[in-house]
Formats: C-alpha cells, structure tokens, sequence
C-alpha cells in the first residue's frame, strides 16, 4: 500500500501554475528500467483542477505552430487530454477536419502491450494531425511505440507531451523514416533532485542487494510483498 508519509512534492520550474508532482524516494522497476523515485500523476490525470492545470500547461507548447485534429492519449490521460482539446479550440486552434473539431481518444491494448484502433476509430487517426499525450516517460520506449502505432494507422505525428518525462527528445522509426521529436513535458529530471533511471543490469541499487520495492507505471504503484 502506498505509504503517504514518504511523499515529497516538487514544483515544475517550468510551469508554475501546475499543482506539485508527488513523489517517493526508493528503489523501484518499470517495464524498461529501475528508477529512485516513484512519480506518482494520479491526481493530475483523475482530479479536475489539476487536470485543467496541466492542458492548460501543454496547450502554450501548440497554441500558435501547431495543427492538431486527434489527441491520442496514453496511460489514463483522457480527461486531461478532454482539457487539453477545449483549451485549444477556445484559442481558435485550427483544424483541418471537416467538423472543426477535435478527437480525444485511446487505443485499445492486446497481448504483448500491443496498441490497436478499432475499425470504427481509424478514421480519427488517419491523414489526421495527432498528439500523443502520455503521463511520463523514463526510457522513451513507450513514446516510440505509441508513434508507431499512431504512423501504422496513417496518422501524422506532431508532437508528443507528457506529464513527467526523464528524456529530452526521442528518435521515432516512422515510415517516413527516422524522426527526432522533441517530448514537451511538464515535469522533468531537474525538478527532482537525484533523479535516475538505469537499466535493470546496470542498477546500482541492485548491485548493492537493495530489492525493488514496488513494480511501477504511469497508471500506479505495486507493492511487492516480503
């Protein structure tokens, strides 16, 4: 269970009108790596005032160079992506489909974490102008398979923003060929003193006989029992 007492929170120097991101100092794994902090979005994805916080955040990073028809959202985003799509058409955010509107949608998942859009949502995806929106990035995997999922369906990537992100920019192996993509995010590594991802082979907790705490991810936090 997720111990309260060990939260520290952190502003974002680059936002200051989020709400802090919780964190707790440990020894944890992701699906790609062993982190030390465990960054916890729950309640910028799950609570309204921050949520519209956080769209408000991202939308300045599309406001005025960029065309956006589909937010195609990872990680339990959905609700600030749903911000995030008003925030830009109450700026005037051009669209070129033909409804002038915005997409907000998710895919759906299937055995090996593989991403898949149903008949009757491809059309949201294809020769449209998409954003990936995800909760946090350590690695940049999970950012290159939701670029490849959304150029599988014929969609046109033209940004990808998150919450937290550990990485800079990300290089996408797109039909078009390899495309480096700066990652907007909200939170990065300098906000968080000491903040280190490291692969499970190289871990230096791991090294040292530390056990991993809690398996973790952008949707929670699961305690492993002694």
């Amino acid at each position: 269970m997720l111990d309260e007492s060990r939260i520290v929170k952190f502003n974002s120097r680059r936002h200051a009108g989020v709400a802090p991101v919780r964190t707790i100092p440990g020894h944890f794994a992701t699906n790609h790596s062993h982190i030390n902090y465990y960054i916890d979005m729950t309640f910028t994805k799950s609570r309204v005032t921050e949520a519209k916080q956080a769209a408000h955040a991202l939308a300045q990073q599309y406001m005025h160079n960029t065309i956006v028809d589909t937010i195609v959202c990872l990680d339990g985003t959905k609700v600030i992506g749903a911000f995030l799509a008003q925030e830009l058409m109450e700026a005037g955010f051009l669209s070129m489909n033909t409804h002038q509107s915005i997409y907000v949608i998710q895919p759906e998942y299937v055995t090996s974490s593989q991403m898949l859009f149903r008949d009757n949502v491809v059309p949201m995806v294809k020769n449209k102008n998409v954003i990936l929106l995800m909760a946090s990035v350590s690695t940049g995997v999970s950012v290159r398979r939701g670029a490849e999922c959304v150029d599988y369906y014929g969609g046109i990537l033209q940004g990808v923003s998150c919450l937290f992100s550990a990485v800079d920019e990300v290089v996408l192996p797109l039909q078009k060929g390899d495309t480096r993509m700066t990652v907007n995010t909200l939170f990065c590594p300098d906000d968080i003193p000491g903040y280190s991802s490291y692969n499970r082979h190289d871990c230096p907790f791991c090294k040292k006989g530390h056990r991993v705490e809690a398996l973790v991810n952008s949707f929670g936090y699961s305690e492993f029992m002694v």
